[in-house]
């Protein structure tokens, strides 16, 4: 910030230079204006004029070339042109050439105090300063402080928030994020790209579910802007947890028709690959190379618990990182009916670009049989889980996951 004051100096000091540049020149003015009137002779030519017309006319009356009524009214046409011309060349004393110093000062400190304030309401200094925390960070816990220290400093910055709000989306701190989020709607306003966001964090916090809350963000945002992609996105999620395949491809592709050619764009076409294999419906193209690092995973279930449940029953397999602060990372889904199955689970079954089986080496997995098909645990989903897998090569012999517990 102070090569940024030293810079606003330095364009101040043209300014004050043309504000005090008169001065230097009012000495050489003051003399000249006062020797032009010391020597100005144009009353004295207007009078002489004046006494050449007048002789003029009285030697025309002389002669009987006018009367008395013409000469009297010449006359004083010619006493009244006197009278003008002369009234011009009446002249004020000249003011002293320190006259009006005091306020070159005054001025010059308007001007500094004028573009200082004006800055400071319409510049852009925070800005400046989150570029320094950029610039400064050393990693990203320390960019999160750093952020956190300007969100303190500046709280009305929209940008401060708008920086916050995807570290600790993609950090897991779900409540963190949605806190920065609510100040950048209080901001920005209600603008339906903000309210989208809001609905996907709290849908993705309820575990996948479209509470009240979230369903009521997903109305009015839809009623702002109808064709928000990131409220298709999610709702084509919503509708994959259910089994409802067809929904969830109409679903994304209008996400899609909505949004740039990106990472979001490409999983979602992902995902419509993998609906239309849920359905059976050829896709039109190759199905999909593996992407990035995986996990061979073998599903079962145990059996005693087979026989509880129909066999079109929704099983979900789940990659969780260890710590469970992120998304997510993967997901898939089968039917009871399916089992035992094995696959492969890799960045193609990743739901958002913020968590991905990519971006950790080791994960839990977790398999859940569930009756209502949604994606909150229910009394009566039986469900097993893995834990410490590692992410790496799929090629090999798959790890084996076994559905053995129900949730009580």
């Amino acid at each position: 910030m102070i090569q940024l004051w030293l810079a606003f100096a330095l364009l101040l000091l043209p300014a004050l230079w043309l504000l005090v540049a008169p001065l230097r020149r009012a000495r050489l003015v003051y003399e000249a204006q006062r020797d032009f009137e010391a020597n100005d002779k144009s009353a004295e030519q207007n009078v002489a004029i004046y006494q050449r017309r007048l002789a003029s006319l009285q030697a025309a009356l002389e002669r009987g070339d006018i009367d008395e009524a013409r000469f009297a009214e010449d006359r004083l046409e010619l006493d009244r042109s006197l009278l003008e011309d002369t009234e011009g060349l009446k002249r004020h004393a000249l003011h002293s050439p320190a006259a009006g110093r005091l306020m070159v000062p005054i001025v010059a400190l308007a001007v500094v105090v004028g573009a200082v304030l004006w800055y400071q309401q319409q510049g852009a200094e925070g800005d400046l300063a989150l570029f320094d925390v950029y610039q400064q960070s050393e990693s990203l816990p320390d960019l999160m402080q750093r952020l956190e220290q300007q969100a303190e400093s500046q709280p009305g910055n929209p940008n401060v928030w708008a920086s916050l709000f995807p570290l600790y989306r993609d950090s897991g701190q779900g409540e963190a994020a949605l806190n920065a989020l609510e100040q950048l709607i209080a901001i920005e306003g209600r603008i339906p790209s903000l309210l989208a966001q809001k609905a996907q964090l709290k849908f993705f916090m309820a575990d996948r579910t479209l509470t009240d809350e979230v369903q009521a963000l997903i109305d009015e945002t839809l009623e702002r802007d109808s064709r928000e992609p990131t409220i298709f996105g999610m709702l084509g999620v919503h509708a994959f947890d259910r089994g409802d395949y067809e929904q969830a491809i109409d679903h994304w592709r209008r996400a899609i028709a909505g949004m740039p050619e990106s990472g979001s764009s490409r999983a979602l076409r992902e995902g419509i690959q993998v609906a239309q294999q849920r359905l059976g419906v050829a896709s039109g193209v190759q199905e999909a190379l593996p992407q990035g690092p995986g996990i061979h995973v073998s599903v079962r279930l145990a059996e005693e618990l087979q026989g509880l449940l129909d066999d079109d029953t929704r099983v979900f397999i789940v990659a969780r990182d260890m710590e469970g602060e992120l998304p997510p990372l993967a997901v898939a889904g089968v039917t009871l009916g399916d089992l035992p199955a094995t696959l492969v689970l890799d960045d193609r079954h990743a739901m958002s670009d913020a968590a991905s089986l990519s971006q950790t080496n080791e994960v839990r997995l977790i398999v859940r049989v569930t009756k209502s098909g949604g994606a909150t645990p229910e009394t009566g989903d039986m469900f097993g889980d893995l834990e410490g897998v590692p992410v790496g090569d799929v090629e090999g012999d798959p790890v084996e996951v076994v559905i053995d517990r129900v949730i009580e």
